[in-house]
């Protein structure tokens, strides 16, 4: 019968870009562990998996749309540089806290002399993701 929604499963996997560069794996650490059909994961995810029994192997690509989505330019947006930490360097991760309490966290895509480019995407945005999985448990 394998994986239907609702169930609850462990799985391991190793998480890569197209190019082969390996962004997650859960080999080495305890498998993922989620319910079917309740968001826990990206929705390309848990269709690929549906059907799969205890031990079945599966490699699958999901496309952007249906992982973190497009990469947003709206998400990007200048500041001056004079308010970030006078060490960092493009690629640095910084958290960006409102006047709500709550934060959010942008990477530094340009810096020049006097502004820098900050961008809101999630770093997977825009990419298409592939993923080999194994099914450890079904519950």
């Amino acid at each position: 019968m394998g994986i239907k929604s609702g169930d609850k499963v462990k799985i391991h996997y190793t998480g890569m870009l197209e190019d082969g560069q390996v962004f997650d794996t859960s080999y080495g650490r305890q498998p993922l562990e989620f319910v079917v059909g309740a968001g826990q994961v990206i929705a390309g995810f848990e269709e690929e998996i549906m059907g799969l029994e205890v031990g079945d192997k599966k490699k699958f690509t999901i496309p952007y749309e249906k992982a973190y989505g497009p990469a947003r330019d709206d998400l990007k947006f200048s500041v001056q540089r004079s308010v970030l930490p006078e060490d960092v360097s493009i690629g640095d991760l910084l958290e960006v806290h409102q006047p709500d309490g709550n934060f959010f966290v942008v990477r530094v895509e340009e810096l020049g002399d006097e502004v820098a480019i900050l961008d809101a995407n999630h770093p997977l945005a825009g990419k298409n993701l592939v993923f080999e999985v194994e099914i450890v448990e079904i519950s």
